[in-house]
């Protein structure tokens, strides 16, 4: 399945990311819906996936009728031909991309107590949490350096940058993804490419973490994208490689 539709015009001032072509895993809901929105609002032709064919397809109606520019992609990140299928049909029908978000996670087996959990729940958020960063950004690598330019966003998480009873997989796989962003950035800063880290704390969106926590100290899905489009749409001299986000409110 894959839909597309046509992008309202507007004054490069009005769009600082006009034409650029995006691409975001884990877009059809939460934090990856907002930044679809968001990029696309700032004038950039994104492609977005999701595993869920029904929500990706309601998501991508709702995008439409704003006027944006998309493409949805029925993908399963953590499968490498899947990924390629994602990366190709997305080159071919909008153009070589130049904005790259890794938002595809999961929290679900990554809770609980250590001892209590599986391999088979190891595997699961360590595949979708960090192996795919590094599978889809592969993909799309190649590409960046051949024009000599580029972002990579990872939407990390302030548990990758401390630890809490209960968080062990979770955590792991964020802050694996950290080490990751910054040899990725140190990497391929020389071919014109920035690779930089959103680090959110709790988020209200479906996903919650470790469970409902009171709406007013916890952070929006919109705040999460804000922060993706101003790294997106910084000067060509400047490099932001980690944002932290917290609510003003404190539980």
């Amino acid at each position: 399945m894959s839909l597309i539709s046509s992008a309202n015009t507007g004054s490069s001032t009005e769009k600082p990311l006009q034409s650029r072509v995006a691409l975001v895993t884990g877009g059809s809901r939460g934090i990856g819906k907002a930044i679809v929105g968001k990029l696309a609002a700032l004038g950039a032709v994104v492609s977005f996936c999701g595993r869920d064919k029904e929500r990706l397809r309601n998501t991508a109606a709702t995008l439409e009728s704003s006027g944006a520019k998309i493409l949805a992609l029925p993908t399963d990140v953590t499968q490498e031909k899947e990924i390629a299928a994602l990366v190709a049909a997305t080159e071919k029908q909008l153009g070589g991309i130049s904005i790259r978000v890794n938002n595809a996670g999961i929290g679900g087996g990554g809770f609980g107590s250590i001892q209590e959990k599986t391999e088979a729940e190891w595997d699961q958020v360590m595949n979708t949490n960090l192996k795919s960063v590094f599978s889809v950004s592969r993909a799309v690598i190649p590409g960046m350096i051949a024009r000599r330019g580029g972002d990579i966003i990872n939407i990390s998480s302030l548990a990758g940058k401390n630890t809490f009873a209960g968080g062990a997989i979770y955590c792991a796989s964020k802050w694996g993804l950290q080490g990751l962003t910054g040899c990725m950035a140190e990497d391929l800063r020389a071919y014109g490419i920035r690779v930089s880290a959103i680090c959110p704390g709790s988020v209200a969106t479906e996903f919650m973490g470790r469970g409902p926590k009171d709406p007013s100290t916890v952070l929006t899905a919109d705040d999460v994208a804000h922060a993706v489009a101003m790294v997106a749409a910084q000067g060509p001299q400047s490099f932001i490689s980690e944002v932290h986000l917290r609510p003003v409110a404190k539980p």
